[in-house]
């Protein structure tokens, strides 16, 4: 029952995100999907994993080839999938405590979730990168000469 409101409440913050981004309305329930997809994979992952980067990496690389693929079947940017099925990735909470242990003069703490935070977006980053990079290289035995499946 986690997993399934973890995906409900993901799939809503992707929605969100989608209509803030000015997705085109056609796009927004697989842009959605996508980002609830690669959720429930970083959950599944953050329940038996013991390090905290090795979810959000895995996750990016699938959000990532879920929105390349659905990039080259609708003729798109990939951007437009990817960009916000990353979004309930973004570790908000842990730039929100770094900003607030430094207030409350706590640089040691802050230093630990700032570092966190920023091996986080590290991770995100580099699966999207990865992803992309994967589809680049098989696109051509994906593709039947017009670019598509």
């Amino acid at each position: 029952m986690y997993i399934l409101t973890q995906g409900f409440y993901s799939l809503l913050c992707v929605i969100g995100f989608s209509i803030i981004f000015n997705l085109p309305r056609r796009l927004v329930p697989l842009a959605s999907l996508s980002g609830m997809l690669g959720w429930i994979v970083y959950i599944l992952l953050q329940q038996t994993a013991t390090s905290f980067i090795i979810p959000a990496f895995v996750g990016s690389i699938f959000v990532g080839l879920v929105g390349e693929l659905a990039a080259i079947y609708k003729k798109q940017p990939a951007t437009i999938f990817i960009i916000p099925g990353i979004i309930p990735f973004v570790p908000g909470y842990g730039i929100y405590y770094t900003m607030f242990h430094i207030i409350d003069n706590n640089f040691s703490q802050a230093l630990v979730t700032g570092g966190e935070s920023l091996f986080i977006a590290i991770s995100i980053a580099c699966g999207v990168v990865i992803a992309t990079s994967v589809v680049r290289y098989i696109r051509p035995y994906l593709s039947q000469g017009d670019g598509s499946f």
